[in-house]
């Protein structure tokens, strides 16, 4: 008897810049492109990708295939994202 498991959906748990900012945070850490990409999408997909379109000037579809664990944003895209939902890209020193 095998146990039935449920796809988890992180979107929906992030209700509060808070919440959002350390995704992000933990994501960006990894430095791992793909995996990047696709947070940024969960936190879109939280936002509205409809509202966060509308404010990159970008189609949906072109952020759903971009923000995707198969995606590579461009740094435009990447920009102009983060700037819809009110984040940014701060330069921090590294403390080693």
């Amino acid at each position: 008897m095998s146990e039935k498991t449920y796809e988890y959906d992180f979107a929906e748990h992030l209700d509060d810049a808070e919440a959002v900012e350390i995704f992000l945070e933990d994501a960006f850490a990894t430095n791992d492109v793909p995996h990047i990409a696709k947070a940024l999408g969960v936190v879109a997909k939280s936002r509205g990708m409809t509202d966060i379109a509308e404010k990159t000037g970008l189609s949906r579809e072109q952020l759903y295939k971009s923000l995707s664990g198969n995606g590579n944003p461009t740094l435009k895209t990447l920009l102009a994202v983060l700037s819809a939902m009110n984040f940014s890209i701060t330069p921090r020193r590294n403390s080693a």
